[in-house]
């Protein structure tokens, strides 16, 4: 059935707040990720111990724990789909990336299905020493020397891994290992987007390394997309 501009806009009322009109293609559900009260400042982080890596930047490298955006967005937070999705998508074939460059991981929080790969990459002229600190999946960790190809490596079970390079020990990370397709990592504005949702029940849980995760209750009725925001308590 095709939608007139009048039935959108009776859409809209009928919906009321926190809704908007039918997604073309599914249901929806949209939103962002602030925070109230005072994070910490995020503290410059020491590289002294290999000079190398001091020389790779103009100025000093903060620590990514908690990086906030404009009108108090919170950004590295997965908001993803934890109970109600049937999720019978096919798991992607191609691998994500993650990155070692200028003696940092260039993606702080990285999102990807169970079983999907992950391609492991040395940019930098010196070794680094991969360490995913799995408890459910297996624990492993693995140098990669300059110049030396990417790896790969897969997961079997939904886990959040944080991980470290056994060099450089300020290098830290996260590999968040979901077996649903509708995630989203939030970025400088802290919204995302959990699009291709069929009618039903939901659980939508935000995590963030350093606030923990929140979880709201929500039902998607026809083509629906509704808008779903979290707040975190920050403390400096």
């Amino acid at each position: 059935m095709r939608l007139t501009k009048v039935d959108i806009a009776a859409l809209v009322i009928l919906c009321g707040p926190g809704m908007v009109a039918p997604a073309p293609g599914g249901g929806a559900i949209n939103g962002s990720v602030t925070y109230t009260g005072t994070p910490a400042k995020a503290d410059p982080i020491n590289m002294s111990k290999e000079p190398e890596c001091v020389k790779m930047h103009a100025k000093a490298v903060m620590n990514e724990k908690v990086v906030t955006g404009p009108g108090n967005s919170l950004r590295n937070v997965v908001v993803y789909i934890s109970a109600g999705a049937s999720d019978n998508s096919a798991v992607p074939t191609t691998a994500v990336s993650f990155n070692q460059e200028g003696c940092q991981y260039t993606t702080h929080v990285l999102a990807f299905r169970v079983g999907q790969e992950v391609r492991i990459s040395n940019n930098d002229p010196f070794s680094h020493n991969i360490h995913p600190i799995a408890r459910i999946n297996r624990e492993w960790n693995r140098i990669q020397l300059p110049g030396t190809p990417p790896f790969s490596y897969s997961y079997e079970n939904e886990e959040f891994i944080p991980v470290k390079c056994n060099i450089h020990s300020w290098m830290q990370a996260y590999f968040v290992v979901l077996k649903t397709g509708h995630f989203a990592v939030t970025r400088e504005d802290g919204r995302f987007t959990l699009p291709d949702l069929s009618p039903g029940r939901y659980t939508v849980t935000a995590w963030h390394e350093t606030y923990g995760t929140q979880s709201q209750e929500i039902t998607i009725v026809g083509n629906q997309a509704l808008t779903v925001n979290f707040i975190f308590r920050a403390k400096p």
